[in-house]
């Protein structure tokens, strides 16, 4: 299982395929007979299970052989991000072709023989065969027995292939394809288990349809917003009811990928591998070039440093709980999110959030940076043990200077986010960093304790977890203040009252003891004010303007940048169950156009107005729901 083990869903009920998708297939898959190789589809025929990773560091990997799986569907195929990357020509229209649609069947609609079923002999037949072994990797998990990454990693995942292309290189993996050896309930109990099984929650090796359009719907979306993430590229159903979710991202390695080398002293492995991955970034074009292996290592530790401040800032920013703890199996090595099933954006500040597992609470998002900062000390001890030979304890490299560039990084992507959020061009905050930092630490505190206020109702249970609601809006805030303050005398006290401050910031949680207006917050709504207009103050000096025209000039790019609706996890939850409840109706096509439309709603810089007009009535009525449940759950978790 990927990341962080999440309850297993009821089993879905079996459905058939679709009728045309099996007659369709019988045609083109006749014996050994594939439309894979068509021209148009040749990239999709080199992802084919090989993968440099499994020469590279053989002990982080575990090989198995496949069987083609027969008469499953695609429900969903994101066109945009296979044009992207280069799987499909540039023009491609968005239109699963038969030719397409065998290619992808017969790329990514399989099954591993694991340990049970060889032991059970349950091979696969020669003509479902697959020529070549996929791999499922081991890395770290905090959660797992031995704690060295020996017997933890993919539980119910394997890596598809490398996809080459002019845009670069691509890790596809796909999630359901069979339950592994490195699954939680092996490592528990000892003992292989039979895909589909009921016997364990964590050992089933299936993944459902809602777990791949929610991470389809929810990666998009953040990837429309710059949050670095993994791409769900296509959604196949199998006869069961099952689902095999295929994704993409630039290099899959994590974290908790070193760190199991690391803990268990496979130290020729952990040399190959930070060399494999220096290399691969640097081909790509993510790293500078950097040609002597010491460059190399030192800038390792430094980029991760920078990713992961900036990645935990963002989560700060944008309230996404992402499990982040310091065997870091739950990210990407660029900070980039991964796996789902642990992952929500709320609607406010809800820091007191703890998702429940079977054996633990998890961390709360501002832990999220002390658990990067772990991160980040444990690739300078992969740094000195490459440079010198021996692995320094992590007491011993508590104070380098790479931890000090995290701290930096954190707070200087902390206030840049925060002036984005306020409606600043880029420009114009650099500037104001440097000639008001103390104004805008001033601001910035201020807004911080408001938004960090929780409810006096105190903690309580949530379907996942422990909770304790926040109970101020603050991106209402930011929204609506410019321009109330511009509906008021902007040139001699513009300020709102406190009870109108109030009014804009108060949630739906707040409970009636937290809206009654008390000296302290008269005290903290006029400072928090006076704190804004300082600062819009000092932006019109610079641009030599009024403040009023200032804030005329701020306050369609603060509504933009705080939208009144956004996605949140109890918003998505519903959203891929309407999705999912209507997905026999839909065309693949028409699946990715209500996600992409769906991504486009939750765009904040220049965000296009969704149009589906020249769709079908059932897909505008599915995308108006969508945004409707958005509105109903913008304050939740």
């Amino acid at each position: 299982m990927n990341g962080r083990p999440r309850k297993k869903p009821r089993s879905p009920k079996p459905s058939r395929a679709r009728k045309r998708t099996s007659q369709g297939r019988k045609s083109s898959r006749k014996g050994r007979t594939s439309r894979a190789g068509a021209p148009a589809y040749a990239r999709l025929a080199s992802i084919d299970g090989r993968h440099p990773l499994a020469r590279t560091a053989p002990s982080a990997v575990v090989p198995y052989p496949a069987r083609r799986q027969r008469d499953s569907d695609v429900v969903y195929f994101n066109f945009a991000l296979a044009r992207e990357i280069g799987l499909l020509p540039p023009g491609h229209a968005d239109r699963l072709t038969a030719p397409l649609r065998d290619a992808l069947l017969d790329t990514f609609s399989l099954q591993i023989v694991n340990e049970w079923d060889e032991a059970h002999g349950r091979f696969a037949k020669a003509g479902d065969r697959l020529p070549h072994t996929y791999m499922a990797t081991r890395y770290l998990q905090l959660q797992h027995p031995d704690k060295r990454g020996q017997n933890s990693g993919d539980g119910r995942s394997i890596w598809n292939g490398l996809l080459r292309s002019r845009r670069g290189s691509f890790d596809v993996s796909s999630c359901g394809t069979g339950v592994t050896r490195l699954c939680p309930a092996t490592s528990e109990l000892g003992e292989f288990f039979q895909t589909g099984n009921v016997i364990t929650d964590y050992g089933c090796g299936t993944a459902h349809v809602e777990e791949g359009l929610g991470a389809a719907l929810m990666s998009e979306a953040f990837h429309r917003n710059g949050v670095r993430t993994e791409r769900v590229l296509a959604v196949l159903v199998l006869p069961s009811g099952y689902a095999i979710n295929v994704r993409v991202a630039p290099n899959l390695l994590r974290p908790s990928h070193f760190f199991g080398l690391l803990r268990r002293g496979e130290h020729e492995d952990l040399r190959h591998l930070v060399d494999y991955y220096t290399e691969r970034e640097i081909r790509d074009g993510r790293w500078p070039k950097l040609r002597s292996a010491p460059a190399r290592f030192r800038h390792l530790a430094d980029r991760v440093a920078t990713d992961f401040a900036r990645a935990v800032a963002t989560f700060e920013s944008e309230y996404i709980f992402c499990w982040l703890d310091w065997d870091g199996d739950n990210v990407l090595t660029d900070g980039s999110i991964l796996d789902y099933g642990s992952v929500r954006q709320f609607g406010l500040y809800h820091h007191s959030y703890r998702f429940k597992d079977t054996d633990r609470y998890s961390t709360s998002i501002p832990e999220q940076r002390r658990k990067a900062r772990q991160i980040v000390q444990r690739f300078v001890q992969i740094r000195e043990f490459l440079l010198t030979g021996d692995v320094p304890s992590l007491a011993d490299v508590k104070d380098d200077p790479v931890l000090e560039r995290f701290d930096r990084e954190f707070e200087a992507e902390r206030r840049r986010l925060f002036l984005r959020q306020v409606g600043l061009s880029a420009r114009d905050a650099r500037a104001l960093e440097r000639a008001r930092p103390e104004a805008l630490e001033r601001l910035l505190v201020l807004h911080h304790r408001l938004e960090r206020r929780r409810s006096s109702r105190g903690e309580h249970a949530v379907p996942d977890g422990l909770s304790w609601n926040a109970i101020y809006c603050m991106r209402d805030v930011l929204r609506e203040l410019p321009t109330r303050l511009l509906e008021r005398d902007a040139e001699t006290d513009p300020r709102l009252s406190p009870e109108a401050f109030y009014d804009l910031a108060l949630s739906d949680y707040a409970s009636r003891a937290d809206r009654r207006t008390t000296n302290y917050r008269r005290r903290v709504a006029r400072a928090y004010q006076r704190a804004y207009l300082d600062l819009v103050d000092t932006l019109a000096a610079r641009r030599r303007r009024s403040r009023r025209a200032t804030l005329a000039h701020l306050a369609p790019t603060a509504q933009a940048r705080n939208p009144y609706a956004r996605m949140t996890g109890d918003g998505l939850t519903h959203a891929t169950r309407r999705l999912s409840a209507h997905r026999r109706r839909l065309r693949a096509e028409e699946s990715h156009r209500l996600i992409q439309a769906f991504a486009d709603s939750q765009q904040r810089d220049d965000p296009p107005d969704p149009d589906l007009s020249a769709e079908r009535p059932l897909v505008r009525r599915i995308l108006r729901d969508l945004l409707s449940i958005t509105r109903d759950f913008r304050e939740s978790l």
